[in-house]
C-alpha cells in the first residue's frame, strides 16, 4: 500500500519539473535567441514478484511480476530548431540562419562562451561587446595586408573610435575596353597637325599633338572621313594631283596647202593614240588645216585629256591638258609626228618643261617615297604632304623653289596656300582627280576628300584650298590615381588607330598623360608616355606596352611610384578587345584612395564588419567567428544567453559564417526565441492533468489505509 504512496510522490515530483521546465519556456518566449527546453520522464525501479520462467514440458512460461515504483525525470533537452528571423533598425544586429554559435569571451580571449544572441553593440573603448559586456570573438585586417585572415587565431573584436584610414598610393589600374575595328566608327578625332616645310631629321617625328609635342602623323590606310567612315586604302590607290596644266608650245606654224596631221600620243597605261587627218586640199590655207587639225585633235580629248587650239595671229598650234578627268589620260606626251619634224603642223615630238605637270600619288604601306617629277608614294599623312609641297614648289623641275605652302591644319585638313614673294610662284590650278587603272579601283572616299582641294590659287591672292578632314578613329579614358598623400591626380589614356594588318591584326598608339607638375617619363615631355596596343585578327589583345608607369606627383609626395596597367591577358578577352563595335570603357578602376574616416559599419553573410569612410573607400574591419559543435544539446548554460563547453558537446569548431556546414549571417536582424506558445501552453494542460492524477493517486490510497485502520474497531 505504502508502494502506491510513494509512486504517487514520484509523480508528483516529477510533474513538477516538468512545469518548471514549461515555466522556464514560457518566460523566455521573447528572449532572443532562446532555445526551449523539455523534460524526459522514465520510470523507476520496479519490485519483481515472480520471475520470468521458460516453458517445461506441457507447462507454458510465465511473464515476470513486477510493480512499478514511480517515474523521475531522467533527462532535459534542449531543442535547436531555427528561431524565426526578425529584421531590427540596428545594423550590428546579426542572427544565424542556421548552425553554429558566436564566440564571446568575459576576460579577453582565455575562455570562451557560446552564444545565439546576436544584440552585439560597441562599447566606450570600441570593444564589439554583447548584453553581458562580454567581447566578441572573430579576426582583424591586418594592417599590413589589408586583408582579414580567417586561418589566424580569434581575438577580441575591437574597433577603435574615431577610426582613420591613411591614404594609399596607386599600384594598378584596371582597364576594360574595346576599341571599335569597324569601317564606321562614331569616336574619331582629326588627324595630327603637320607643318610646312622639310621633314624634321629622324628620330624627331613630323607631326605635333595639341600640346604642340612631336608625334608620328598616322598611316593614311587606317584614317576616316569626316563622317567616320573608313578609306581602307589598299597598295597603289590613290589619286592624281598636277597644281597646273599640261601645255605644249608650237615649234612652228601651221602650213598651207594639201598637208595632214600625223600625231601619237602615249597615255597613261602606256598604250598610244594616233591622231591624223586626210583629205586635204592644195588650195586650203593655214587657217582651214588648222581648224582641222585642232577639230581631230579635240575629238579625241575624252580619252587623251588633250585639248587643241589655233592662233590665227601667230599661225601656230598650242596643246593644253587641264588634268581635271579620271577618265581621260593626264599630261601631254607627244611621243611621234609624221612627216619632217611635223613639218605642216608646227608640232614636233618630245616634251618641253610643262608637258608634265600631273603625278600619281600612291597609297604604299611599307612606306613613302617623293622625288620631284615622278609619281610619289605615300603611307602617312605626312608622307603625302610632304610630296605634294615638295612638287608644288618646284612645279618646272628646275630645283628652284617657289613659295607655296602646304600642311595638315589642326583640323586634319590639307591647306595650301600661293603666298608669292619668289620668281618660281605661279597661279595654281589645282586638280585631283582619282587613279583608275588595269586592276587598281577608284578610292571613292579618298578621292572625295582630296578633290576637295580643286581649286584656283593666283600668285599672292591670299586666298586658301582646304580638303575635307582626315581623322583617326580614337578612344579615351580616365580616371583618378593617388599619391602617397592622398592627393588625387587624373591619368588619362588616349588610344588612336595607327596600322592595320590583315594577318596579324591592329595597333593603335596609346598616349597616357598627367596634369603638371606630375611626371610619368624621364624624357620631354615629361608628363606624358607614348606606347602601343596590339590586338589579334580575332580581336583579343595581343600585347600592350607600357606595362607599367613611374608616377611622381612632384607635391612633398612618394616619387617613382610604380603604377601597373592591367589591359587584359594577351589572347584572351578579359580586358581590352578590337572587334566591330562602338569604342567604349566598360570598367576601369584603381586601388588607391584618399585619407578617411569611419563613417558607418554594416555586416555582410560571412560575418564580416564592412567599414565605410568620408573617402568613399570600404573594406572589411574584423570578421566574427563562429563555432560548430558536434552535440549542441551537450552544451551548459550559463545563463545570460550563454553556453559553455561540456565534455559532452565536444569541442568547438571554428571557422567562417556559410563555411563547413556553419550557417551564414543575417545583418539589421535577431533570431527570435524557438518557444512555440501553443505547444507550450498545451504541454501545461498536459502536465496539470498529470499532476492532478497523482495526487488522486495518493489520496486513493489514504482512502484505502483509512479503510484498513478502520478494521480495527
Amino acid at each position: 500500500m505504502l508502494k502506491s504512496l510513494f509512486s504517487g510522490v514520484s509523480g508528483l515530483q516529477s510533474h513538477q519539473v516538468a512545469m518548471d521546465v514549461e515555466s522556464n519556456n514560457i518566460a523566455n518566449v521573447n528572449t532572443v535567441g532562446f532555445k526551449y527546453s523539455r523534460a524526459n520522464f522514465s520510470d523507476l525501479l520496479a519490485q519483481t514478484k515472480a520471475i520470468a520462467t521458460a516453458p517445461q514440458g506441457q507447462l507454458g512460461g510465465k511473464n515476470p511480476v513486477q510493480v512499478g515504483l514511480g517515474a523521475t525525470v531522467s533527462s532535459m533537452t534542449r531543442i535547436f530548431a531555427q528561431g524565426s528571423v526578425q529584421n531590427s533598425d540596428k545594423n550590428t544586429d546579426v542572427a544565424i540562419q542556421g548552425d553554429g554559435f558566436y564566440i564571446v569571451s568575459p576576460d579577453g580571449g582565455n575562455t570562451y562562451k557560446y552564444t545565439r544572441a546576436g544584440d552585439f553593440k560597441f562599447d566606450a573603448q570600441g570593444n564589439f561587446v554583447d548584453n553581458n559586456g562580454f567581447i566578441v570573438q572573430g579576426w582583424l585586417r591586418d594592417s599590413v595586408t589589408g586583408k582579414v585572415d580567417s586561418s589566424a587565431p580569434i581575438t577580441n573584436i575591437n574597433i577603435a573610435p574615431g577610426l582613420t584610414t591613411p591614404a594609399r598610393a596607386t599600384e594598378e589600374v584596371v582597364l576594360k575596353a574595346n576599341l571599335n575595328s569597324g569601317p564606321n566608327v562614331d569616336s574619331f578625332s582629326p588627324a595630327y597637325r603637320v607643318p610646312s616645310g622639310p621633314e624634321p631629321a629622324a628620330p624627331t617625328p613630323p607631326a605635333l599633338d595639341a600640346n604642340g609635342n612631336p608625334i608620328e602623323s598616322g598611316d593614311m590606310g587606317v584614317m576616316f572621313n569626316e563622317t567616320g567612315e573608313a578609306f581602307q586604302l589598299q597598295k597603289d590607290q590613290g589619286v592624281w594631283i598636277a597644281f597646273q596644266s599640261s601645255t605644249h608650245a608650237a615649234a612652228g606654224n601651221v602650213s598651207a596647202g594639201a598637208v595632214e596631221l600625223d600625231i601619237t600620243f602615249t597615255l597613261d597605261d602606256g598604250t598610244t593614240k594616233q591622231i591624223t587627218t586626210t583629205g586635204g586640199l592644195a588650195a586650203n590655207t593655214a587657217a582651214q588645216n588648222a581648224a582641222r587639225y585642232v577639230s581631230a585633235i579635240n575629238a579625241q580629248s575624252s580619252i587623251t585629256g588633250v585639248e587643241a587650239s589655233y592662233d590665227s595671229a601667230t599661225n601656230t598650234m598650242n596643246l593644253i591638258n587641264t588634268n581635271s578627268s579620271s577618265s581621260a589620260s593626264h599630261n601631254i606626251r607627244l611621243t611621234a609626228v609624221g612627216g619632217a619634224d611635223g613639218s605642216g603642223f608646227g608640232l614636233t615630238a618630245g616634251t618641253d618643261g610643262l608637258d608634265q605637270t600631273a603625278y600619281r600619288y600612291r597609297y604604299d604601306p611599307a612606306g613613302g617615297s617623293s622625288i620631284v617629277g615622278a609619281d610619289k608614294t605615300f603611307q602617312t599623312i605626312a608622307d603625302l604632304r610632304l610630296a605634294m609641297e615638295e612638287q608644288a614648289q618646284d612645279h618646272d623641275n628646275d630645283a628652284v623653289l617657289g613659295n607655296v605652302t602646304i600642311e595638315v591644319n589642326e583640323e586634319g585638313k590639307f591647306e595650301i596656300q600661293n603666298p608669292g614673294g619668289s620668281a618660281e610662284d605661279y597661279d595654281i590650278n589645282l586638280q585631283i582627280t582619282a587613279i583608275v587603272e588595269a586592276g587598281i579601283t577608284e578610292n571613292t572616299r579618298f578621292t572625295t576628300n582630296m578633290s576637295a582641294l580643286n581649286a584656283v590659287l593666283p600668285v599672292a591672292s591670299g586666298g586658301k584650298a582646304f580638303s575635307q578632314s582626315f581623322n583617326a578613329a580614337t578612344h579615351s579614358s580616365s580616371i583618378d590615381i593617388f599619391d602617397s598623400l592622398g592627393s588625387k591626380h587624373t591619368l588619362r589614356m588616349e588610344f588612336r588607330k595607327t596600322a592595320l594588318d590583315t594577318s596579324t591584326g591592329s595597333t593603335w598608339a596609346m598616349k597616357i598623360s598627367v596634369p603638371a607638375p606630375a611626371t610619368i617619363d624621364t624624357i620631354a615631355p615629361f608628363d606624358e608616355k607614348t606606347g602601343t596596343v596590339r590586338f589579334n585578327n580575332d580581336g583579343s589583345l595581343a600585347t600592350y606596352d607600357p606595362p607599367n608607369i613611374s608616377f611622381s606627383g612632384n607635391n612633398g609626395s612618394a616619387p617613382d611610384q610604380q603604377v601597373a596597367l592591367s589591359f587584359g591577358t594577351g589572347s584572351s578577352f578579359d580586358g581590352m578587345t578590337s572587334f566591330d563595335s562602338p569604342s567604349a570603357t566598360s570598367g576601369i578602376s584603381q586601388d588607391g584612395y584618399t585619407g578617411g574616416d569611419l563613417v558607418g559599419i554594416r555586416i555582410d553573410q560571412s560575418g564580416t564588419l564592412v567599414g565605410s569612410f568620408s573617402n568613399g573607400r570600404s573594406f572589411g574591419l574584423a570578421q566574427i567567428g563562429m563555432a560548430k559543435f558536434t552535440n549542441n544539446e551537450g552544451l551548459s548554460t550559463e545563463g545570460g544567453n550563454v553556453f559553455i563547453q561540456t565534455a559532452n558537446s565536444g569541442e568547438p569548431i571554428i571557422g567562417t559564417a556559410a563555411t563547413a556546414g556553419r550557417g551564414f549571417i543575417q545583418a539589421s536582424a535577431l533570431e527570435a526565441s524557438n518557444v512555440d506558445l501553443s505547444r507550450s501552453l498545451t504541454q501545461l494542460i498536459i502536465v496539470q492533468r498529470g499532476f492532478q492524477a497523482n495526487g488522486k493517486t495518493i489520496t486513493t490510497s489514504d482512502q484505502l489505509l483509512q479503510t484498513l485502520i478502520g478494521l480495527k474497531q
